[in-house]
This record gives C-alpha cells, sequence and structure tokens, in this order.
C-alpha cells in the first residue's frame, strides 16, 4: 500500500498542533477531523503516515494519557 492511497485526503483537512508544542522543534502531533475520523500525524512528518481513529478510540487516548502524565 503507498502513502498516497493510505491517506488520499490528509492534505485537505485543517491540522491542529499539539498546544503543548513549544516550537522549538520537540515532540508534537497535529490532530485533523473528518469524515466522523480524528486522524494524528507527527508535526515533523507531515507527509509521513497518518493514524485513523474512531472519536471514542481517541477519547480513550486522550484519558489514559491525562492519567498517566509525567
Amino acid at each position: 500500500m503507498s502513502g498516497d492511497k493510505a491517506r488520499p485526503h490528509a492534505d485537505d483537512l485543517a491540522w491542529f498542533k499539539s498546544s503543548y508544542s513549544a516550537g522549538d522543534g520537540g515532540q508534537c502531533v497535529e490532530v485533523a477531523s473528518g469524515s466522523g475520523t480524528l486522524h494524528v500525524r507527527d508535526s515533523k512528518a507531515m507527509a509521513g503516515p497518518v493514524v485513523g481513529l474512531t472519536p471514542e478510540a481517541w477519547a480513550e487516548f486522550v484519558g489514559f494519557a491525562a492519567r498517566h502524565a509525567a
């Protein structure tokens, strides 16, 4: 599977960078919503892979991350 087939519309989405991004090149993610799916990608590798999650899976992930924050 090519990257183009896996993410045919990623460039058309409105991406939002994590509010925890300090702009210094640290670990950052971007999130976009579209077609009932939340898309997540590495903000430093915008042409790289995109993970698609259901809204329920995203909420579970965010809750998990909040409970296990350093």
